[in-house]
């Protein structure tokens, strides 16, 4: 499940408490139903979008009231004038514990000029910025102590950076995706994938082999301790034993999300006067007259305004769901993330098609899956030593080599 804690106008004094509130009791049902992850994302500033700002303080909710399900960053800002990289090895080692040691950590630099305006961050560097921070935060979780390190964003003197996490050598590292490119570059860096386009599995197929031959490759030089070798791929989730029905619950929600992050990237934007649904409901209704109006998705190109409203991916019967997982199966894709908490779709729902989802659907895809799970592992295994051989892992500073912290001393006289 992902939350990006889409809060749409109008707002009434409790409407952010009753949006985290619900978020985190639909985690502890998808907890008790089997789900197998909850992944939360970070944004700053975005306004009805994504009122997830503090994603660390949400995930310890979850974590504290769940067992099983893991708490992913889906994902951290690494860039250090967001999070100073010790900042972040901190949390995600502390949420490791907290849950038991079920944290996952998702890396991402940010795309919105709201996000990188706001602290400062040149949108040319973000990319490098991000993968520099990263790679020193995973030496933060292993080494004790953590040799220090200065670059021309952010330093760190010789530390030992606590607490560290409880899966060793750190918790699984990911990378939010939303074209090739990225997908190629995650591979590269031995990262797992957090896709957030929607494709249809033909394209999922396409992105799984060039992700898993890049893996297998020597291009592989592992940015963390271990690989992660997966690919999770978003999809809109919306189930009622009627087709017109789930649409009815859930189309809006999944295209206000496809809606707003692009407008967010591409329109003007006055901070506090945000117009997000408003201006989603306006369009609404202009396609409903049979004007043209084009809107951009996340990730680039443009959402199709002629599609049917009751034709997106994932929101359907179970029948259709079921089909729809297989066509993901069958590309290759490891995880499906199940986009539910959008615009205004109500918790009740939600939870419905959560019920929907393990009575009617899950069975047919948990059966037999540690199995192609081991042998996934046992294929992948060789490669994955070959490509930790690969990386260039700094040695232990022995003793001696440790600067000393002196302590203060009163001044003489």
């Amino acid at each position: 499940m992902l939350y990006e804690l889409q809060l749409p106008k109008p707002w009434a004094e409790d409407s952010e408490q009753k949006l985290v509130n619900d978020a985190i009791e639909q985690c502890v049902l998808g907890d008790k139903l089997g789900i197998d992850y909850a992944w939360s994302v970070e944004h700053h500033f975005l306004e009805e979008y994504s009122h997830c700002s503090a994603s660390e303080v949400f995930l310890s909710a979850i974590a504290a009231r769940t067992e099983h399900i893991k708490v992913g960053f889906g994902i951290r800002q690494v860039i250090s004038n967001y999070n100073h990289p010790a900042r972040t090895a901190e949390a995600v080692g502390m949420l490791d514990l907290v849950s038991n040691g079920r944290a996952q950590f998702g890396i991402g630099e940010g795309a919105t000029r709201l996000e990188l305006g706001g602290f400062g961050i040149q949108a040319k560097r973000k990319r490098a910025m991000s993968l520099e921070a990263s790679r020193e935060i995973a030496d933060m979780m292993v080494m004790e102590p953590y040799p220090g390190y200065e670059c021309e964003d952010w330093s760190l003197p010789c530390r030992n950076v606590l607490p560290k996490p409880i899966q060793k050598p750190h918790p699984p590292m990911w990378m939010a995706c939303t074209n090739r490119d990225t997908i190629k570059v995650a591979a590269r860096n031995g990262l797992g994938v957090l896709a957030f386009s929607f494709l249809d599995p033909e394209e999922a197929k396409t992105w799984s082999k060039v992700y898993y031959d890049i893996i297998k490759s020597d291009e592989c030089v592992p940015l963390g301790h271990n690989v992660n070798p997966n690919i999770a791929m978003v999809s809109a989730f919306s189930l009622h034993d009627d087709h017109e029905e789930a649409s009815r619950r859930g189309e809006d929600g999944f295209r206000f999300f496809e809606y707003a992050i692009g407008a967010l990237v591409t329109d003007d934007v006055y901070p506090g006067r945000s117009q997000l649904w408003e201006k989603f409901e306006e369009r609404k209704l202009r396609r409903a007259r049979g004007e043209e109006v084009k809107d951009t998705a996340y990730g680039g190109g443009e959402v199709n305004p002629n599609r049917s409203m009751t034709r997106s991916p994932g929101i359907g019967t179970p029948a259709e769901f079921r089909e729809h997982m297989q066509g993901f199966a069958d590309a290759g894709v490891d995880q499906v993330i199940f986009l539910q908490q959008g615009g205004n779709n109500k918790h009740e729902h939600i939870c419905e098609s959560l019920e929907k989802f393990r009575s009617d659907v899950y069975d047919e895809f948990a059966e037999g899956r540690e199995e192609r799970e081991a042998q996934k592992a046992e294929e992948l295994a060789p490669y994955i030593e070959a490509a930790l051989a690969r990386r260039e892992t700094r040695a232990p500073l022995k003793d001696n080599e440790i600067d000393v912290v002196l302590a203060s001393r009163p001044k003489a006289g």
